[in-house]
């Protein structure tokens, strides 16, 4: 059986590319695509098991290798020798096998036709290389080759660097699953391996019940732990971290990353760039400035983010947009962006989720059935925070009343209360400062401190002193904005 290929090249590789295939036993080209529109389509169609990509083939990113992925296309790319560059940025949007010009027409059709059949490494010493720390995986690479201690410096700063052409690669294929294992910075002048960060997503249903507030005030409280954390919002309906911590509005942040990761370019480095230090030990990812530019943030540049954002921090904290439904007129086509894409693809990606509701008949009426909404989904189970609560909108001994409701009508146990607490959150948001920092001993922050105690039990705090609570709020301190 003939594996049939189609092509995505620029011109200083396209009939070179296709010399070499027609050559080969085993595979024939369908179509050669002038454009990424037209490699789209083609992969659609239904015609091609292979596709074959040069890294400057113009319109290239992440989303249409997803796309192509989605129709059951494999990728591969062609990539000139010494091209350590487009080397680098294919690897960078997930393609795993490499192909080099000079090539044996009997290796290159024995190299496609495991490809298109999804078994073997496909690949040979002669087309693939990979160099990875201390000879652990690179993510997303096929093959190994051990490097020593000095070379671990370049992936450290976010510049993997590439092996040479003959290194070992006959083995299976070495990569990272996701949600499994991978890498984890664990400082400035060490690599531990094969820990990962943790990413909790904070959601809940519409009618402000205070997701912003929970994820900043829980980030800050890790942070304040010595649990270095980022804070990203990907709320597409409303985004509000920024101004929450009195952040520039305009300032690059996920968007940019979302970009960087479209064209291949993200890594360590860049993606420190645009999540400045706040405060001590805790980073902050911007949301986009203005709803209307969610089409800037596609599912496949968010996953990528979020799992580069493991090996930045040791915790992942995110702020979620409310709405989890998908687009019946949308979600037949995998190439056409979804709003409400992102916020699925944060709980898919998470380790824990946090689900917070209003402590009020119309919020927990919307919070029973956000559990039920969000249990069909791919996502953690669920820790429930009611929020606000207070005797006025719910009666007397409130937290009784609220955990006999939620008991009852949605079988959930030992929810986490956070009080009313206008005054502090006002005084809060008006400083541009999470609670850990305006208000570090009330009653409001203590509670949600229970959250940090829950997400990351390792990291909880004894029982402190008011002397002990003191010097926490020293260490504290408001950091550069």
């Amino acid at each position: 059986m003939t594996s049939s290929v189609i092509t995505g090249v620029s011109h200083h590789h396209e009939q070179e590319l296709v010399t070499a295939i027609d050559a080969a036993p085993g595979v024939s080209v369908v179509r050669r695509c002038a454009d990424v529109p037209e490699l789209l389509s083609t992969g659609a169609s239904g015609i091609a098991d292979v596709a074959i990509v040069s890294a400057d083939f113009r319109g290239l990113d992440r989303d249409a290798l997803r796309h192509l992925a989605g129709h059951g296309v494999r990728v591969a790319a062609f990539v000139s020798a010494g091209d350590d560059a487009g080397e680098a940025r294919v690897r960078q949007l997930g393609v795993n096998t490499l192909l080099r010009p000079g090539i044996d027409p009997d290796e290159l059709g024995r190299v496609i036709v495991e490809l298109a059949e999804g078994t073997g490494a496909a690949s040979a010493s002669s087309s693939v290389s990979a160099r990875t720390p201390a000879g652990a995986a690179l993510p997303g690479a096929i093959g190994t080759s051990t490097v020593s201690d000095a070379d671990i410096g370049s992936w450290l700063d976010g510049k993997p660097a590439v092996g040479p052409a003959s290194a070992s690669n006959s083995g299976a294929t070495a990569g990272v699953a996701p949600g499994s294992t991978g890498v984890h910075g664990a400082g400035d002048d060490g690599w531990d391996l094969p820990q990962r960060a943790r990413v909790t997503a904070i959601w809940g249903p519409a009618g402000a019940p205070g997701r912003t507030t929970i994820a900043v005030t829980l980030a800050a409280d890790l942070a304040s732990r010595g649990v270095r954390t980022l804070l990203v919002d990907l709320d597409t309906w409303g985004a509000s971290v920024a101004q929450t911590l009195a952040l520039i509005d305009e300032a690059p942040g996920v968007a940019a990353a979302a970009r960087a990761s479209e064209q291949g370019t993200l890594d360590r480095a860049s993606l420190s760039r645009v999540a400045p230090e706040v405060s001590d030990g805790l980073r902050v990812l911007t949301g986009i400035p203005k709803p209307e530019r969610w089409p800037e943030l596609r599912a496949a540049a968010v996953e990528d983010v979020l799992e580069k954002s493991r090996a930045l921090v040791d915790h992942v904290v995110i702020d979620c947009g409310f709405s989890i439904e998908d687009d019946e007129e949308l979600s037949y086509d995998t190439a056409a962006p979804r709003r409400n894409a992102t916020t699925l693809t944060a709980l898919e990606s998470s380790d824990s989720l946090v689900v917070v509701g209003g402590a009020d008949p119309i919020g927990l009426q919307r919070l029973v059935r956000a559990v039920q909404d969000v249990a069909v989904i791919p996502s953690p189970e669920p820790l429930i925070v009611v929020n606000k609560v207070r005797a006025s909108a719910t009666g007397a001994r409130p937290e009784k009343a609220i955990a006999d409701v939620l008991g009852r009508f949605a079988g959930l146990e030992d929810p986490v209360f956070v009080p009313w607490a206008p005054e502090e959150c006002d005084a809060a948001l008006l400083a541009g400062r999470s609670l850990v920092e305006s208000a570090p001993t009330a009653p409001v922050t203590r509670a949600m401190a229970r959250i940090s105690d829950l997400v990351r039990p390792e990291a909880a705090r004894a029982p402190e002193t008011r002397a002990g609570r003191a010097r926490a709020r020293a260490r504290f301190g408001r950091g550069a904005r």
